[in-house]
């Protein structure tokens, strides 16, 4: 459908001679209906997010073994400590789906790689890696070659 300037539309109706009142009722119930639309078009602002790795540690022994995990962001305004809760409700809120029933999900890992994005958003959790990822444990620090100095 061709979008129409409001002037333009003004003038037709003026040049063929159409009462003022009703050219002036009609101008208000175009606004009104214009700026309806403006305002279901409307977003909401974005959240700003966090990222939040969750680390799989079944046996809770961190030193010298290999780790995997899954990447998530979460409101930034949120703890860090809710992105395991929000994984948890949003495999919940799956499991009594059509679907969820069908094949529940039970470990957090399923939930990553299984449960749609519409339901993870709903939870305020948005899961950026499904397959479960390798971790790497360093210690922080960048060797630097040591420069002699001069009496050396």
């Amino acid at each position: 459908m061709a979008k129409i300037d409001i002037d333009i539309l003004k003038l037709v109706l003026q040049r063929n001679e159409i009462d003022v009142r009703t050219i002036a009722r009609i101008m208000e119930d175009i606004n009104q209906e214009q700026d309806a639309i403006l305002e279901d078009n409307e977003k909401e602002p974005p959240v700003k997010k966090q990222y939040v790795a969750i680390l799989s540690d079944p046996d809770g022994e961190l030193e010298g073994r290999e780790f995997t995990g899954w990447i998530v962001q979460i409101p930034e305004e949120e703890s860090v400590y809710t992105a395991a809760e929000k994984l948890i409700r949003a495999g919940y809120e799956y499991n009594v789906t059509k679907k969820g029933r069908r094949l529940p999900v039970q470990q957090l890992g399923e939930v990553c790689e299984h449960v749609p994005a519409k339901i993870l958003k709903e939870q305020k959790v948005w899961v950026k890696t499904k397959e479960a990822v390798f971790f790497l444990r360093t210690d922080n620090v960048i060797p630097m070659e040591r420069k002699p100095r001069r009496g050396e």
